[in-house]
C-alpha cells in the first residue's frame, strides 16, 4: 500500500511539473508572438533570385539585428518584377524599399531621397562613383542610391592570341587596333572568327561607341534626334560591326537558331566578345584563358563607357520612409557591400581598401566606370521606348549590309513626332 502511494504521488508531481512547463512554454510563445506582432514591417522588393536573394536576406536580417523593432518582408519578384511592382503602385500598396533602374517609368511613384541625404550626416556621396548616380536622378532628383553596376569592355581569348603570335589588346587601343587585330585572328575556313556581333544588339549597349565617337542617339536636353541619331559619328560607330562582318573578320552570333556569343566565345571560334561582367564568372567555371581590356578609343578621341546600373529606392506611399532610408543606407553601407559579393562594388574607399580595381579582370570595369559620365538616352525623354523601336530597326537592318545612312535618316523622320510631348 506504502508502494502504492509512492507511486501515485510521483504521478501527481509529473502532472504538475509538465503542466507548468507547458504553461511556460505557451507564455514564452505568447510574448514572441506579441513582441514579432508589435514590430514594424518594411516590405523590400528585388527582382533577384538565387545566391544574389540569399545574400539580401542575409542583409535583411543583419539590418534587424541592429533595429529588433522592425521585421524586413523580403518579396522576391523575379521575372515578375516590373508586373508585380506596377500592380503595387496602382493599387497604393507598393513595397517600402525596391530595387530599380527604370527611373522614368517609376520615378514619379518614388520617393527623392534628397532631404533625407540633406539631414543626415552619416552619408557620404563623394564615396560613390559619381557616374552611377545619372542613372538615378530625374529633374535633378536622387531617387535611388547606386546598388550594383557593369560597364562594357572586351573579353579576349589569349589562346587564340597566343596561336597567332599576336600581343594581347592593351588599355588605350583604338577601333583600327581592334579591327586590325580581328581579322589577323579571322580564318572562315577554320570558322574562328576575331569578333562575334549581335545580328539585333541592345541600342542601350551601344551607346558608349557611340558616345566615344562624340555624338548620341539624342541631344543632351533630350529635344533633338537630327545630327546625333543620324551624325556622320553615328553612322561610322554602327558600321564598324556591319563592315567586320561583311570582310569576315566578324561573325555574327545569338540570332535565331544560333549558339550565343558566349557559347561561341567559350568554343574558341570567336577572340574577342564585348560585354558586361555577367559571363566572367562562366567563362572562369569552363576554363578559358581569358582577359579582359578597355573598350577601343576612335583615334584622338576619349574612350567612353555606358553603365548598366540598379539602385534601391523608397515607394512615395510607404508608410515608414524615415526607416526605409535608414534601410537603404545599411544596404548602402560598406558593411552590407562587404556582404554583396553578387555585385560590383560601388563605393570608392571599399573598392580601395579590398583592391577590387587591381583584379586584372575586374579593373577595366572599373577604368570604364571612371570614364562613363554621360546620361543614356532612356533618362533625357519620356518617349524614348517609341523612339527606340524606330533606331532598333534601323541598326539591325544596317547589321544586314544596309544602308546606314538611309536607315537612321528614316529613323529620325519616323520619330521626330515623339518629340516634345
Amino acid at each position: 500500500m506504502k508502494k502504492f502511494r509512492i507511486i501515485f504521488l510521483a504521478l501527481i508531481l509529473l502532472f504538475v511539473l509538465t503542466a507548468c512547463s507547458n504553461k511556460q512554454s505557451s507564455s514564452r510563445a505568447d510574448q514572441t508572438g506579441k513582441e514579432e506582432s508589435e514590430k514594424i514591417v518594411l516590405r523590400f522588393a528585388t527582382w533577384d533570385s538565387g545566391e544574389a536573394l540569399n545574400i539580401q536576406e542575409k542583409i535583411a536580417r543583419k539590418f534587424e539585428e541592429k533595429h529588433p523593432f522592425i521585421k524586413v518582408q523580403m518579396e522576391a519578384y523575379g521575372d515578375e518584377f516590373d508586373q508585380k511592382l506596377a500592380a503595387a503602385f496602382g493599387a497604393k500598396n507598393p513595397p517600402d524599399v525596391m530595387y530599380m533602374w527604370n527611373y522614368p517609368s517609376y520615378f514619379q511613384s518614388l520617393e527623392p531621397l534628397d532631404n533625407f541625404i540633406k539631414k543626415d550626416p552619416t552619408i557620404d556621396l563623394n564615396d560613390f562613383y559619381q557616374g552611377l548616380f545619372n542613372y538615378s536622378t530625374m529633374y535633378r532628383k536622387l531617387y535611388g542610391m547606386p546598388a550594383g553596376f557593369t560597364t562594357r569592355v572586351v573579353y579576349y581569348n589569349k589562346d587564340l592570341f597566343d596561336a597567332a603570335g599576336i600581343p594581347y589588346p592593351q588599355d588605350g587601343w583604338t577601333w583600327d587596333d581592334f579591327k586590325s587585330v580581328a581579322k589577323k585572328l579571322s580564318n572562315p575556313a577554320m570558322e574562328q572568327y576575331g569578333f562575334g556581333v549581335r545580328p539585333e544588339p541592345d541600342t542601350y549597349d551601344l551607346q558608349g561607341i557611340v558616345w566615344s565617337n562624340g555624338s548620341s542617339f539624342i541631344s543632351e536636353d533630350g529635344k533633338k534626334l537630327e545630327s546625333y541619331m543620324n551624325s556622320p559619328e553615328t553612322i561610322e560607330s554602327i558600321e564598324i560591326f556591319a563592315d567586320m562582318v561583311k570582310q569576315k573578320s566578324a561573325v555574327l552570333v545569338g540570332g535565331k537558331n544560333q549558339q550565343s556569343g558566349e557559347e561561341v566565345f567559350e568554343a574558341g571560334r570567336i577572340a574577342m566578345w564585348e560585354s558586361g561582367i555577367w559571363p566572367l564568372e562562366e567563362f572562369k567555371k569552363a576554363k578559358v584563358n581569358f582577359g579582359t581590356v578597355e573598350m577601343p578609343a576612335f583615334k584622338g578621341k576619349e574612350v567612353r563607357g555606358v553603365i548598366s546600373a540598379s539602385a534601391v529606392s523608397i515607394a512615395k506611399d510607404s508608410k515608414n520612409k524615415d526607416l526605409a532610408w535608414e534601410f537603404v543606407k545599411f544596404f548602402s553601407s560598406p558593411e552590407a557591400i562587404k556582404m554583396r559579393t553578387a555585385d560590383l562594388p560601388v563605393r570608392i574607399s571599399m573598392v580601395k581598401d579590398l583592391k577590387t580595381d587591381q583584379d586584372p579582370l575586374i579593373g577595366p570595369f572599373y577604368k570604364m566606370l571612371e570614364r562613363s559620365n554621360a546620361t543614356p538616352a532612356y533618362l533625357l525623354t519620356k518617349n524614348w521606348d517609341e523612339i527606340n523601336r524606330n533606331l532598333s530597326s534601323a541598326i539591325n537592318a544596317i547589321l544586314l549590309e544596309q544602308d546606314a545612312k538611309e536607315l537612321l535618316n528614316n529613323a529620325v523622320s519616323d520619330s521626330e513626332k515623339y518629340m516634345g510631348q
